[in-house]
């Protein structure tokens, strides 16, 4: 049997097709399916059943896939050992952040970071989506809260003021009914975010003109006149043509925590970047 015949059988069983399975691992899906055939010759067992609706494990191929994602498991714990035992800052640091904070507060200290040590490569990852630190999807990521993962190592890193910021020009709006108040806001599945029922507290009958999970295109269309938006104050103080309005209570503010996988504690160039996100943040 073939280790790499299994990571085939994994990523078919996840993805239900052969094709899922071949983008997966950038493999095509002729290869998949012999190799997949080979895996079957090789234990003796049929492991999938095919039908139109894809690849369903038979009760065997369920049986192989427990015992094949502990294997994939410590092929990913033997991975992260290694890299975290590397002395030389050298290699690559892929980073995870939401998009304004990766693009707008990131970026600077990434090119601060590859003057100091150009031979490291840093891939930037801007993703509403929180990556998995231990299969490696990502080697250290910055969120507005704490994973709950015990192999992770976490600190909080800054805490993020938010305000409400309007077209450059525009008359403050007045707390209170809200009407006649156009919103720019948050798409509704972040209806329950703090900043967001702090806007509909304030301003219960305005109108949402636009929503969007991207605070730069909230910013954006707030400098475009589309209305109204809390936003970071590290994003929003810096744009061109918005305002900020001060009202008590502001919004609400929100932690910034950064996470690694506790095999990279060693990681050299995961410390040294780290280091200086912490002294530049």
């Amino acid at each position: 049997m073939d280790w790499s015949d299994l990571r085939i059988f994994l990523a078919v069983a996840r993805a239900g097709t052969l094709s899922g399975g071949a983008l997966q691992l950038g493999l095509t899906q002729p290869t998949m399916g012999r190799r997949l055939r080979a895996l079957e010759a090789a234990t003796g067992q049929v492991l999938f059943q095919r039908g139109r609706e894809g690849f369903q494990l038979t009760d065997e191929g369920a049986a192989v896939l427990a015992h094949a994602q502990r294997m994939e498991d410590e092929a990913f714990a033997i991975e992260r050992r290694l890299a975290g035992g590397a002395q030389a800052l050298q290699g690559r640091l892929r980073i995870s952040a939401s998009d304004w904070f990766g693009a707008e507060i990131l970026t600077p200290v990434c090119a601060d970071f590859m003057q100091r040590h150009p031979e490291v490569r840093i891939e930037l990852l801007t993703d509403a989506r929180l990556f998995d630190l231990g299969r490696r999807e990502a080697d250290l990521v910055f969120r507005n809260r704490r994973l709950d993962d015990p192999e992770v190592v976490q600190r909080q890193l800054l805490h993020l003021d938010y305000a409400l910021y309007g077209p450059a020009g525009c008359a403050p709006p007045r707390a209170g009914d809200g009407a006649g108040i156009s919103l720019v806001t948050l798409d509704e599945a972040f209806e329950d975010l703090p900043d967001v029922t702090w806007l509909k507290k304030l301003f219960p009958n305005a109108r949402r003109t636009f929503g969007s999970n991207n605070r730069a295109a909230q910013a954006r269309m707030v400098a475009l006149g589309a209305g109204f938006a809390v936003l970071p104050t590290l994003l929003a103080d810096a744009r061109p043509g918005i305002t900020r309005h001060e009202f008590d209570p502001p919004p609400p503010g929100r932690d910034v925590w950064v996470a690694y996988h506790q095999d990279l504690r060693g990681l050299p160039r995961l410390r040294a970047f780290l280091d200086l996100a912490i002294e530049r943040l």
